[in-house]
């Protein structure tokens, strides 16, 4: 049995197409607005409880980012297809993702 074949073939639950999918859109759009997230933060830090006047400008350009990137579908499709590879390779192996990125300490 070939892993992509059955990529095709999954059905998913609902949870998954609507909660742990877009989860993982999520993080990787953080990522790939990783400058305006960092300038954001970066005045929020500076402006203290005055964020919320101060800060518009960065809010507004980390919005657009994240939602270009939240509207993409080849994006959606990517991580539907990574979340797919990894409950294929969970029901295989039983270890979950997590567990299995930790890497052994170096001195093993």
């Amino acid at each position: 049995m070939e892993a992509t074949a059955n990529t095709a073939e999954i059905k998913l639950r609902h949870v998954e197409t609507d909660v742990l999918i877009p989860k993982m859109l999520r993080e990787k759009a953080k990522e790939l607005c990783a400058e305006k997230v960092e300038a954001f933060n970066h005045c929020c830090k500076d402006s203290g409880f005055f964020m919320v006047f101060k800060c518009r400008e960065e809010n507004s350009a980390l919005k657009e980012c994240l939602t270009v990137h939240y509207k993409d579908p080849v994006l959606f499709e990517e991580c539907k297809q990574e979340y797919i590879k990894e409950k294929l390779e969970f029901e295989r192996t039983g270890t979950p993702a997590k567990s299995r990125k930790q890497k052994l300490p170096a001195s093993m």
